[in-house]
């Protein structure tokens, strides 16, 4: 297939989604505190989650239609518990990506006005740019921040290591108390990212098909595998900047968002000398301003889609009030727990990893079901990989929720 980037879309709006808060804070946290103790977890739930992901565009090329019309053929309970979970979740989601995108923007443009008044201004901004420009804007947009967010990421992991003088070990630590196993969770919760936005991809895929003919399953799940590798690769990246700029330095992060994005860029300038803050404080914030986006998008778009089939009505204003919602929402509890960015991440992040098996096993009934063609469905060896998966899934979250009755 010859390679031609007017080709991808979801895949990376899924690059974009993905690479956030599970990037920027918790895989450079992990390294700051671990090294490269950690990269065995980083590289086992990417492993992990991947085909539940890629059941999302494949399933929406296969049939026409999003995981949200499956979900409704296995079940209208199974429906509603998406969209009671999704409501749950949504609001704590998308404040916690957009207080650390706030706090990175009063960095790079050193302007003073307090983090609740710039999550308010880019929260509007985001909502304006998808209520006028829609998917087209946010597909056109996004090849660009994730071009900028790799070269950026990339360049700053190189001046990092030929700064470091501290020699890198790769003895894997396995995490054997209470605090460990959170962090753990929490950090594994959005890596690469909560498994509902492969209900997300379903979507922008079903977008993408609207606007590109040729936008078929073979084409669809090589967009996927760009972005789901351009993930893995960039969690790689900042769990090294990590460990070569932070591991053994002394520092604590502090969970004020303001503070926390003050350390995170003079820690890198201290390192990298002050001539590369300006990329680190680029990388950071494409990073973060590109998970605001499409969060805001996505959620908004898989609610109104679930609302529509719940209540068998179909309304184009569906979008715009799911938006406003969330926006408004956002911005209303922004405004009250500004200093609390440590623990909305780490609540949402948890709140995820404990939701993945649901959202695995649904994914693999539905790809697997009468609902399917045959020749869309998952081969034997994939499906015991997914089955496999799914084990694996039930079993952490079995393992977290025994240390907290501990």
């Amino acid at each position: 297939m010859s390679f031609n980037i007017k080709k991808l879309g979801p895949g990376l709006l899924f690059a974009g989604a993905a690479i956030g808060v599970s990037h920027l804070v918790q895989s450079t946290r992990a390294g700051a505190d671990y090294g490269y103790g950690l990269i065995w977890a980083l590289l086992l739930i990417n492993i992990i989650k991947y085909p539940f992901f890629q059941f999302g565009p494949r399933y929406a090329l296969a049939t026409g239609e999003s995981l949200l019309d499956g979900y409704k053929k296995l079940g209208k309970g199974v429906l509603i518990a998406y969209y009671i979970l999704t409501f749950t979740t949504m609001f704590t989601i998308q404040t916690a990506v957009t207080i650390v995108t706030a706090s990175l923007a009063n960095e790079l443009f050193g302007l003073n006005i307090t983090i609740a008044t710039w999550s308010i201004i880019i929260t509007l901004f985001c909502a304006l740019l998808l209520i006028i420009g829609k998917y087209k804007i946010l597909d056109h947009l996004i090849k660009i921040i994730v071009i900028v967010l790799t070269i950026t990421t990339f360049l700053a992991v190189f001046f990092a290591s030929q700064k470091s003088i501290d020699s890198v070990s790769f003895l894997q630590i396995i995490p054997n108390n209470a605090t460990e196993i959170t962090f753990l969770i929490a950090f594994l919760g959005w890596m690469p990212a909560p498994l509902d936005i492969s209900i997300w991809h379903s979507l922008w895929a079903i977008e993408k098909s609207k606007n590109q003919e040729n936008f078929k399953s073979k084409t669809a799940l090589f967009d996927f595998n760009i972005g789901y590798i351009t993930t893995v690769i960039l969690a790689v990246c900042f769990l090294s900047l990590g460990t070569f700029v932070m591991y053994n330095s002394g520092e604590h992060f502090s969970n004020s968002g303001i503070i926390f994005s003050k350390q995170l860029i003079s820690l890198y300038t201290k390192s990298l000398g002050s001539g590369f803050s300006i990329i680190i404080a680029v990388a950071a914030f494409t990073t973060m301003f590109s998970t605001t986006l499409t969060t805001l998008d996505a959620s908004p778009r898989a609610m109104s889609k679930a609302t529509s089939l719940i209540f068998n009505k179909k309304n184009n204003h569906f979008f715009l009030f799911w938006i406003l919602i969330l926006a408004f929402g956002t911005i209303f509890i922004l405004t009250f727990f500004t200093s609390e960015m440590q623990l909305l991440i780490k609540t949402a992040t948890i709140l995820s990893f404990l939701t993945a098996p649901f959202y695995a096993i649904v994914n693999y009934l539905l790809i697997t079901s009468k609902h399917v063609s045959p020749e869309s469905q998952p081969s034997k060896k994939l499906r015991t990989y997914s089955k496999i998966s799914i084990f694996c899934l039930i079993i952490f979250s079995l393992w977290y929720l025994k240390t907290l009755v501990i």
